[in-house]
């Protein structure tokens, strides 16, 4: 703390925008503008007239009170610019390093995003084939295989441990472990086996042994499935991170934006990934994958448990195929 230099909230808004002003659109620096002003005005209420006095349960409390203004998916939108500002703020010695790691978004309820808004099967398959011939076994091929074959939420993602793999029946253990750091949405009632198949087991086995996959343990002495640089587990933001850039069109072919990854938004260290117009977020690529279930004629009744979704919140927030698509697999069922 000794080491930071005095700066109003005012200042440092200022301040950030006019760093952000030459990188990117117009637009964004406005959205940004307007949240902020949020920002400005949670300091003038709580009287907060130096960045260096901010704390993690100063940011918890803001986002207290910006949550009973806003949905959820708005509010993990405005901490993402939030965040920004704190890293950036970081950097020229006005709050203390970290802080923005500090901003927690609340988890959002299952369909809090338009059901609209989900990964093409299309679209899983040209990462995925991108993927497995220039980047086979790298953590993003493990990520999207496992989520788009499985639909796993991201917690459920970050609580596997390499030995809930089972290579006997190419499938992986899923298991609520509040006690050890992990748990699961629905707790217990969410524990399960999840078949993968030989292919998409073997991508995850090979990315285990892959020699650029950091080693390592977590607090509880387990080995995370998927890790950060030092070997930790990943907390849910980073997956949804990961997962983002991942799914960048431009990670795996053409911008369709025409956009470069020099000047894109959506790019670099402290880029907001959700910038991007075609970014897909974890939840998204479980819309996707269950809507793909589904027209590919998998009972509902299957998902439900595959996926640990209740039959009424699928249809209602889970199943994005159109009505042509539901009456095609309906078909399939009738007498003739």
């Amino acid at each position: 703390m000794s080491d930071l230099q005095p700066l109003t909230p005012e200042d440092g808004v200022e301040r950030f925008l006019r760093h952000r002003e030459p990188s990117v659109r117009e637009s964004t620096l406005q959205n940004a503008n307007t949240r902020l002003n949020y920002f400005l005005d949670w300091c003038e209420e709580r009287e907060i007239e130096d960045l260096n006095t901010l704390s993690g349960r100063d940011m918890a409390d803001f986002v207290a009170w910006r949550r009973g203004d806003i949905a959820p998916i708005t509010l993990q939108k405005q901490l993402s610019t939030i965040r920004q500002a704190c890293r950036w703020w970081a950097d020229i010695d006005a709050v203390e390093e970290g802080l923005a790691e500090k901003i927690h978004a609340p988890e959002l309820p299952d369909g809090a995003e338009s059901r609209d808004v989900h990964l093409d099967p299309e679209r899983a398959e040209a990462a995925l084939e991108y993927f497995e011939q220039y980047q086979y076994a790298s953590r993003d091929h493990a990520l999207i295989a496992l989520i788009w074959r499985t639909g796993m939420r991201r917690g459920a993602v970050r609580s596997l441990d390499v030995e809930d793999l089972q290579p006997d029946d190419n499938a992986v253990r899923v298991e609520h472990r509040i006690d050890e750091g992990t748990k699961l949405k629905n707790g217990e009632a969410g524990e399960r086996w999840v078949y993968l198949g030989p292919k998409w087991f073997q991508v995850l086995d090979d990315y285990v042994s892959n020699p650029g996959r950091p080693q390592g343990t977590d607090e509880y002495g387990r080995r995370p499935l998927f890790t950060k640089e030092d070997g930790g587990r990943p907390s849910a933001q980073t997956i949804y991170k990961w997962l983002m850039r991942a799914l960048h069109p431009c990670t795996y072919g053409e911008c369709p934006h025409d956009r470069t990854p020099e000047t894109c938004d959506a790019r670099g260290r402290t880029a907001n990934v959700a910038d991007c117009p075609s970014s897909r977020s974890p939840h998204a690529v479980r819309r996707g994958a269950i809507t793909h279930h589904l027209t590919e004629d998998t009972p509902p009744e299957t998902v439900s448990e595959r996926m640990d979704v209740s039959l009424d919140v699928l249809y209602q927030h889970y199943d994005a195929r159109t009505e042509r698509e539901k009456m095609d697999v309906r078909t399939d069922h009738l007498p003739e």
